[in-house]
């Protein structure tokens, strides 16, 4: 790809990471490169402002209360006029602002929604309004050269450069398969009832709420889920707000799982296989098993870095791994470790 002039920025090594200025105040923004291909060729979408007088990355601030992730889905849906389902993370920046503070921008790879294969997704998302031509005034798609010379900023060539490089690699198109932990529930000796009844505090609701947003962003359209009520209680959020109708199954409990942890196993195998992107909620005893299965599937540096020790995942919180489909089966070729801010 040919270089473009303009600022410069540093990468961030670590994405979720602190900032490398130290007591400066932050801004975190987030956004997504929305790809393409027309007649073999990779397209890339820009967007010009106005006020800066820019092309570049559709980007901007997190509202309170709101994930980096749904962000980035908000932000480029309104920046571009359409939503999209979020892939693979890309590399993100960070610099200083004339006002002294520090930006971080988070990106993603984005694909276009589709009204029919994504409509549960968008069904449980909130509507998003477009810009006025005073923030974004053009929108253009372009081959990757001609993006890469089109950008303002020389930094923002950095989450191209990875974008192409997943292309090349046949990693950029992807599923989501993502794997979350039930919402906390109420203590087993404060509990009287049945194991499987044992319900989810306030907390543990307000957990599977925040889900929403997070699964929705990802493209999610399929709900498979324990039957035992705190899973079942964590999942229906989502279920009630993209209409999903949730396979509920009682071999992904604690119980069944210790005495047949194959069949646990085989529905990851499935949900992995099955090249649409679904969610699978359970227990903290089962997600052994539900991880050693990911990581068969993962490139070694993707299974290095999966949960290994106890509990895997906290209460409420979720594992997004993103599998490309090959001609040797499924290949888990990113993952991000997620927990949804609960107010």
């Amino acid at each position: 790809m040919r270089r473009a002039a303009g600022a410069t920025a540093a990468p961030l090594v670590d994405r979720l990471g602190a900032t490398s200025v130290e007591h400066a105040p932050v801004i975190e923004s987030a956004g997504g490169l929305v790809w393409r291909e027309r007649e073999g060729r990779l397209q890339v979408q820009l967007v010009h402002r106005p006020r800066y007088d820019d092309w570049s990355w559709p980007k901007g601030k997190l509202e309170p209360g709101e994930s980096l992730n749904t962000a980035a889905a908000r932000e480029v849906a309104e920046e571009t006029g359409k939503p999209v389902v979020l892939g693979v993370p890309l590399p993100g920046l960070q610099y200083l602002t004339p006002e002294g503070r520090v930006k971080r921008v988070h990106y993603w790879a984005a694909r276009r929604a589709s009204r029919t294969g994504d409509d549960a997704a968008l069904a449980a998302r909130f509507p998003v309004q477009p810009p006025s031509k005073d923030e974004v005034d053009r929108k253009a798609w372009l081959d990757v050269d001609d993006a890469a010379a089109r950008l303002t900023r020389t930094a923002d060539q950095g989450p191209l450069e990875a974008l192409v490089q997943a292309h090349s690699q046949s990693r950029l198109t992807t599923h989501a398969v993502v794997i979350v932990r039930h919402g906390k529930a109420v203590t087993r000796a404060a509990w009287h009832g049945t194991e499987h009844d044992r319900p989810l505090t306030p907390v543990g609701h307000a957990q599977g709420t925040a889900l929403v947003p997070v699964l929705a962003a990802y493209g999610v359209s399929s709900v498979v889920s324990s039957r035992w009520e705190r899973c079942a209680a964590t999942i229906e959020p989502y279920v009630q707000a993209s209409r999903a109708r949730p396979e509920l199954s009682d071999q992904l409990g604690e119980a069944e799982h210790e005495r047949l942890p194959s069949r646990v196993a085989a529905t990851v195998r499935e949900l992995l296989e099955s090249g649409r992107s679904s969610v699978l909620c359970t227990h903290r005893p089962v997600l052994p098993t539900v991880l050693d299965v990911l990581g068969r599937h993962s490139r070694r540096a993707v299974a290095n870095v999966l949960p290994s020790r106890d509990p895997f995942l906290e209460p409420g919180d979720l594992l997004v791994a993103h599998v490309s489909t090959t001609g040797k089966g499924p290949r888990v070729v990113a993952v991000e470790k997620v927990t949804p801010p609960v107010y």
